[in-house]
């Protein structure tokens, strides 16, 4: 099992579309990394939690799940690096390997010493642009492909067909 761990705020301040959300409303540019790292979940299969640190938001900390996405929002005063740390310890085992995405140098150390893995930002990003061609292409793929029926129909019977499977007749 593959386990990616997002430093949240780290991939908003990295790439440029979410900074941009960032600088008119920071829940938009969270809700965006939510989605995207949704997209890499869905089609990797790879397990995604997301930390965010209550640097932004204060309160207690708090967890919750969103598009077969983890988001865990810290304590108060606890960073996201500390939290990331206490869950790569607990995720890691030998079935397990973990990744943590984070541009921050001092938290790569760390987690290189506990058996993690990194993906800096641009990296992750990278991979990001990439699944999305992926699956532009497949979707590309699938709409050139014509239903293949043993029968021989005109296109006028076939839409009609199509109309009765969707019930919109």
């Amino acid at each position: 099992m593959v386990v990616l761990i997002v430093d949240g705020y780290n991939m908003i301040g990295a790439w440029e579309e979410l900074q941009k959300l960032k600088d008119s409303d920071i829940g938009q540019a969270r809700d965006r990394l939510i989605e995207l790292m949704a997209e890499y979940q869905a089609f990797s299969g790879h397990r995604v939690i997301i930390v965010f640190d209550a640097y932004y938001v204060r309160g207690i900390a708090s967890k919750m799940k969103a598009y077969n996405v983890e988001i865990i929002f810290t304590k108060e005063k606890e960073t996201a690096d500390e939290c990331i740390e206490k869950l790569v310890k607990q995720v890691k085992d030998i079935r397990t390997q973990v990744y943590v995405a984070t541009s921050d140098y001092a938290e790569q150390r760390t987690i290189f010493a506990s058996g993690a893995l990194r993906k800096s930002a641009r990296e992750l990003g990278m991979e990001i642009k990439n699944i999305k061609k992926e699956i532009d292409t497949t979707i590309k793929d699938h709409h050139k492909q014509k239903v293949h029926t043993k029968l021989t129909l005109d296109d006028e019977t076939l839409r009609k067909f199509e109309k009765w499977r969707r019930g919109k007749l």
